[in-house]
């Protein structure tokens, strides 16, 4: 560790504004500001994929760390017999060992680690109260429970000598339970009940100290938020989760705790962190799944293994962990017009911003980002708002369609000049999406002609002209864009619905429905290509930002600012949001993944 005498004997860059070339962890003297900053790694917690199981299921015990676990039993697959596979898992890799004795055994209760585990209950007509032992090599059959029970159990424990069991579904009327009960290494002793009586609830921790989480009462409530805490002689209630759920995953302790995956309306990749007192979203799973097994210690280490999900069975494992580089937004130079209903192209440090409206009037101004500043060049041709535009810097750019009458104007930069080019084939009105470069672009969907309607319309640009393709599979109009050429593009969001989280892939023929973003949004952000893109911002004025791997959206960093009827240009590791509406904005914000952020010493 570096002394007083040689920090203060150490020079601290002296600059007026931001520092761009700055390292994580580097001081200067903002001398515009008066103010010292330093720049910041940006992290969070984030979901990465493990191994996967040898033998996919659902319905699984688990137990364990996250480079410790164990997975037993479960629900094979349709026509399979129930089987009594039980995996351990090294932190990447998962291997068969000694199988689970009972059979039919799903929706099971779980405590203990990969040495010192305990399964117990389970299965649906008829439910079992059946109590397993493994010592780290093999399954021995211990005394029962004294009340049967299965349909997902809510369970803990830190070993095979000490656990708890709660709720449930006994078998019959009036199905829910409960009821409580606590393992000694011996037997099962009933104790006091649950305040709330439900089934495929989940639960974490040990036995003196357990959280019993969400589920379905029968009867009532469809799904549960609830959250109880025992304290090893009596249940509390304690803050919700913030989304009601069954069958979904959950580890940890009763002060530090993971809960994820399950059944909402539909099958869900959520997440959320407990902190003793309160539960936080956190990142998206990769998978969409319920019926899964869990392990890890804490909140800040977990993992989730098998379930089901729309597919069927599967044997994917994934991994949280905090602390993890994710993207970042932060301040870029601010546009010369405020405006909003802009079109944007190019790169994070070669990008074009035209068009637009500002006040009730359409905009024809271009300006010119360097990566730090804007500047103004010359305008388009022809003012107009809610246009398309693509390109590959800001020294070549194509501008088209738009809120005129007609709209099929086509514009063509050079770097210096726009140039009327062909024009779209069908009144390009307002365009709902664009995707592409100069040479090569698509034209999305919009309102075509202005005020008639949304349309499924997609036209393709070669450089030289446009010809109608085939049609999106739904309408899109104020949606987001992003591509490659006009032979791999990817469309989101939008309308006719209010707020839309439809996501559309082109393959160069045809539109295929891919998996949704998890915010459905109008007058949206975007950058990127159909494989890497970045959807930010949005109606109503959001500042929520979503990447695309090529199979699923995920949420990471917001914006500093939310907005809507903005632009975007870039990757979805180097990006940029401009314009818009929170009110009518001027601001510039680049993203970077991983991110870093400028911080201001405060004292």
């Amino acid at each position: 560790m570096a002394t007083y005498k040689e920090v203060n004997g150490t020079a601290v860059t002296n600059n007026a504004g931001a520092f761009p070339g700055a390292a994580d962890g580097e001081l200067w003297f903002n001398s515009t500001a008066s103010t010292f900053q330093y720049q910041y790694g940006a992290t969070a917690g984030a979901w990465s994929t493990g191994g996967n199981l040898v033998k996919a299921r659902s319905s699984l015990g688990g137990a364990g760390t996250q480079t410790a676990a164990i997975a037993f039993s479960g629900s094979p697959p349709t026509g399979t017999p129930p089987g009594g596979q039980t995996e351990l898992y090294n932190g990447t890799n998962w291997t068969e060992v000694n199988d689970y004795l009972g059979t039919n055994m799903y929706d099971l209760g779980s405590a203990g680690t990969q040495t010192s585990a305990l399964g117990f209950a389970g299965g649906a007509a008829p439910v079992r109260v059946n109590t397993e032992l493994w010592n780290g090599t093999n399954w021995t059959e211990v005394n029962n429970m004294n009340t049967s029970r299965g349909k997902g159990i809510c369970s803990a424990g830190a070993s095979n000598t000490s656990a708890l069991a709660a709720g449930g579904d006994t078998g019959s009327s009036p199905y829910n339970s409960a009821l409580t009960e606590l393992w000694n290494g011996t037997n099962w002793t009933e104790t006091a009940d649950l305040n709330q009586a439900r089934i495929q609830l989940n639960g974490c921790g040990i036995q003196t100290a357990a959280l019993a989480i969400g589920g379905r009462i029968v009867g009532g409530t469809p799904l549960s938020a609830l959250t109880e805490l025992w304290n090893g002689s009596s249940w509390t209630e304690v803050n919700d989760t913030n989304t009601a759920r069954k069958q979904a995953g959950a580890a940890g302790l009763s002060t530090s705790a993971m809960y994820f995956n399950g059944i909402i309306s539909g099958t869900v990749a959520n997440a959320e962190s407990w902190n003793g007192t309160n539960w936080t979203a956190v990142a998206d799973m990769g998978t969409a799944r319920y019926r899964v097994g869990g392990a890890g210690t804490n909140n800040t280490s977990a993992a989730s293994f098998g379930g089901n999900n729309t597919g069927g069975l599967v044997a994917l494992t994934e991994e949280f962990n905090t602390g993890v580089a994710v993207g970042a937004w932060s301040t870029g130079g601010a546009l010369n017009t405020a405006r909003n209903d802009l079109a944007g192209a190019g790169t994070q440090t070669s990008a074009l911003a035209f068009g637009g409206t500002a006040s009730g009037s359409d905009k024809n101004e271009t300006e010119s980002y360097n990566g730090t500043t804007w500047t103004e060049v010359n305008n388009l041709i022809t003012a107009r708002q809610d246009l398309g535009g693509v390109g590959a810097s800001n020294t070549a750019a194509l501008a088209f369609g738009g809120d005129l009458n007609p709209g099929t104007n086509t514009e063509l930069w050079n770097g210096t000049n726009w140039t009327a080019v062909n024009a779209l084939q069908t009144d390009g009105g307002k365009i709902g999406a664009s995707a592409g470069i100069q040479t090569s672009a698509l034209a999305i969907g919009g309102e075509r002609p202005i005020a008639v309607g949304t349309t499924v319309n997609v036209e393709s640009w070669n450089g030289t002209n446009w010809t109608e393709v085939n049609n999106l599979n739904q309408v899109k109009d104020v949606a987001a864009g992003a591509g490659a050429d006009n032979t791999a593009a990817i469309a989101f969001g939008g309308a006719p619905t209010p707020n839309a989280a439809n996501t559309e892939l082109w393959n160069g023929t045809n539109w295929t429905e891919v998996n949704n973003l998890n915010t459905g949004r109008r007058t949206l952000g975007s950058s990127g290509t159909s494989t890497a893109a970045l959807a930010f911002g949005g109606s109503p004025n959001l500042a929520i930002t979503e990447s695309w791997n090529g199979t699923n959206w995920t949420e990471t960093s917001d914006m500093g600012t939310g907005r809507s009827n903005l632009a975007g240009a870039g990757t979805n590791t180097a990006g940029l949001a401009f314009g818009g509406t929170s009110p009518l904005s001027d601001a510039t914000e680049e993203w970077n993944d991983p991110g870093t952020l400028t911080k201001t010493l405060t004292s």
